[in-house]
C-alpha cells in the first residue's frame, strides 16, 4: 500500500479509503469484519463511515459493526485512521426532534458522544460535516469543535459535499478565530464521468490545504465495466448506472471507455480508480466493497500505472471542464 499526507496535516493515510456504507444494509457483520481484516492486512489504514449509515430504522448500525470489530482486537483501533460524519437526521422514523440533526453546537455534541459509543472508542480521528448547514454560523460550529478537540474526542475536521465557497468561508472563519486548524479534508463526488469538482471544489481544497477524498469513484458502477457485464453475464445495471445508460449518447461514451481499456488490457474499475490517483489534490478515493473480491480489485489499482496514451484517451472520452476560472470565464 502507498501512503500520503492528508492535506496539510502530518497525518499519513493510505491512498485507498475503505468506505463502509454497505456494512449492515448489504454486507452482514461477519463479512464486514472479514473485509476490514483484509483491508488492514493490505495496509489500508483510512476507514470512513457516517452516523446515518445503516439507514432507516437501522441508522447507526454501520458504526456499531465497526465498533464490534475494534472490540475484537486491541490493535485494530490503534492502526486505523477513523473518520465518521455528522449532519443527518438520526431519528429512526425520520421525524427528527428539534436539534437532533445538522450542525448546531448542541447536535454536534450529542452526535459525537453517540458515535463514540457505537464505535467503542474514545476518539474520532477525522470528524466530518456531511453537508453544509445554511442555518448555523461557522463561529458556532468551530466553537463546538474547539471544545471537542480540547476534550480529546476528535482530532481533525473535514467536510463532505461542500461547495468551494463554503470551504473558503469555513477556513477563513477558523483562521480569524485562531487556534483552530480548520477543515483538513473534503469528500466530494468526483470520477471520470463527473468532473465538476474540478471547477471550484478541488481548487479551493488545494488552496486551503485540504485532502480531496472522492466518493463514488466508479459513479454507481457505471465505470466498472457495466456494458461488458451486461453482455457477457446478463447482469443488468441498476441505480445511477442504469439511468445513465438510457441516454444513447452516454451509453456510446461508456462503450468507448470500455473499448479503450480493453484495447490496453485494463479492467475498467481498476483503471477508473488509478485515474483518480493521478489527479492533483486527491488523497485517495473511497472504495465501498460489498465483497472481499471487490476489495482485492480496488487494491490492485494502487499499483496500476496508466500510460500517457490511456490518460489522453480517457480525457478525450470524458473531457473535464478545464482550468478554473478560464473554463467558465473565457
Amino acid at each position: 500500500m502507498k501512503y500520503t499526507q492528508l492535506g496539510r496535516t502530518g497525518l499519513k493515510v493510505s491512498r485507498l479509503v475503505l468506505g463502509t456504507m454497505n456494512f449492515g444494509p448489504q454486507t452482514n457483520e461477519a463479512d464486514s469484519h472479514a473485509i476490514m481484516d483484509a483491508a488492514l492486512d493490505a495496509g489500508i489504514n483510512y476507514f470512513d463511515t457516517a452516523n446515518v449509515y445503516g439507514w432507516g430504522e437501522n441508522k447507526g448500525r454501520t458504526e456499531e459493526i465497526i465498533g464490534n470489530w475494534f472490540a475484537k482486537s486491541a490493535t485494530h483501533r490503534d492502526k486505523v485512521v477513523l473518520a465518521t460524519k455528522v449532519y443527518g437526521n438520526m431519528a429512526a422514523d425520520g421525524e427528527a426532534w428539534p436539534n437532533h440533526d445538522k450542525l448546531s453546537a448542541l447536535n454536534i455534541r450529542r452526535a459525537v458522544d453517540a458515535s463514540l459509543k457505537r464505535l467503542q472508542t474514545d476518539h474520532i480521528d477525522i470528524y466530518q460535516f456531511h453537508h453544509v448547514d445554511r442555518a448555523t454560523p461557522f463561529e458556532e460550529i468551530w466553537q463546538a469543535i474547539d471544545t471537542l478537540v480540547q476534550q480529546g474526542k476528535i482530532l481533525y475536521v473535514g467536510s463532505s459535499n461542500f461547495p468551494g465557497y463554503k470551504i473558503a468561508q469555513a477556513n477563513e472563519i477558523a483562521a480569524r478565530r485562531g487556534g483552530t486548524i480548520g477543515l483538513v479534508s473534503e469528500q466530494c463526488l468526483y470520477n471520470l464521468a463527473e468532473r465538476r469538482a474540478e471547477m471550484e471544489v478541488i481548487p479551493a481544497s488545494q488552496e486551503y490545504g485540504l485532502g480531496v477524498i472522492p466518493w463514488s469513484p466508479l459513479h454507481g458502477g457505471l465505470l466498472g465495466g457495466v456494458i461488458k457485464k451486461e453482455v457477457e453475464g446478463g447482469r443488468r445495471a441498476s441505480g445511477r448506472a442504469a439511468d445513465t445508460l438510457k441516454d444513447t449518447a452516454k451509453r456510446a461514451q461508456i462503450q468507448s471507455y470500455e473499448d479503450l481499456l480493453e484495447k490496453h488490457g485494463l479492467e475498467p474499475g481498476e483503471a477508473a480508480l488509478a485515474w483518480l490517483l493521478t489527479r492533483p489534490g486527491v488523497t485517495g478515493p473511497i472504495v465501498g466493497p460489498r465483497t472481499a473480491e471487490q476489495l482485492e480489485s480496488a487494491i490492485r489499482a494502487v499499483e496500476l500505472e496508466l500510460s500517457e496514451e490511456v490518460l489522453a484517451g480517457l480525457d478525450e472520452i470524458f473531457p473535464g471542464p478545464g482550468p478554473s476560472p478560464e473554463a467558465f470565464a473565457w
